[in-house]
């Protein structure tokens, strides 16, 4: 059986709020896989969504370039190994270049762009600041017929979207890019939402307390209710606008004369685990290897 560390009850015990000991035994149980745990968790709690990994901490900055006329924009993510050297004066230009050679060729080749002529400009850096710099990723969101992108740029350069709109103006997408940022939807609309992902809520739901003893009937009936909150919840047009709670999204922008046709949320470090090392151990260890 793994080991189960006090780091990642922690961990378990901060995305559920759960106690300690519930916790402890819920990663036993899971063999050490908290995604596994909590899943386990929900199945046996009834437990909403729990928050998502704190460990996404590969720092650097995103950002986010797009046309005034809103015919098509980039978003950029450029990492650091520390959020010192994300705010450094060298780190930001190098970010600035990355962002103007992919938006002035409308090129998302990493690979390709590095090997133009960034690469050098990458290398000098590391040599400069002394940590390791990297290119994650590249966007390129091209509007269509009839379409304009707009964009919004969160928490220091911690979080950029772009979200493409339909039949309304650059403005109105950047107000939805606002909310993207801060409520962080799944999907742009409930169709969009992945079968896999459905077939997991589903099996999670129908595990739960209240769906015991029930007739098959009945508790088909509290899936596709719950399914239906659930979607509501994590696709953007059907979300509440945070500027205006009283109209959804796709209200808010069919007033504006239009439709959400997509969006790309970029947050720094997102899906990245950072290797937490504790230095008072590893120091202990070595001293005892020493001896």
């Amino acid at each position: 059986m793994a080991a189960i560390s006090a780091s990642m009850v922690k961990e378990l015990r901060d995305r559920t709020g759960l106690g300690m000991m519930e916790c402890k035994k819920a990663l036993a149980a899971a063999g050490g896989d908290i995604d596994v745990a909590i899943e386990e968790l929900r199945k046996s709690s009834g437990m909403k969504a729990a928050k998502k990994a704190g460990r996404t901490a590969a720092d650097g900055v995103v950002v986010a370039k797009v046309a005034e006329d809103g015919s098509y924009g980039v978003l950029v993510e450029v990492n650091s190994e520390t959020d010192f050297a994300a705010r450094d004066a060298g780190f930001l230009a190098f970010v600035e270049e990355v962002a103007d050679k992919a938006f002035a060729e409308k090129n998302a080749d990493v690979a390709a762009l590095m090997a133009a002529g960034l690469e050098a400009s990458r290398e000098a850096l590391v040599q400069k600041i002394g940590e390791n710099i990297g290119v994650r990723r590249i966007e390129l969101v091209e509007a269509g017929e009839g379409q304009v992108v707009g964009s919004y740029v969160h928490g220091n350069n911690r979080i950029a979207v772009i979200v493409t709109v339909e039949g309304a103006a650059v403005e109105t997408a950047k107000d939805v890019a606002m909310h993207v940022a801060a409520v962080n939807p799944q999907v742009n609309k409930p169709e969009d939402m992945p079968a896999e992902v459905l077939e997991k809520e589903s099996d999670i739901i129908k595990a739960q307390p209240d769906m015991a003893g029930k007739p098959a009937e009945i508790v088909e009936k509290m899936i596709g209710g719950r399914i239906k909150k659930f979607l509501k919840e994590n696709s953007l047009v059907e979300q509440p606008f945070v500027k205006n709670p009283e109209v959804t999204i796709a209200k808010f922008v069919k007033d504006a004369g239009g439709d959400v046709a997509g969006f790309v949320r970029y947050e720094v470090g997102e899906g990245i685990e950072v290797e937490e090392v504790d230095f008072a151990a590893e120091v202990a260890a070595q001293l005892e290897s020493s001896k």
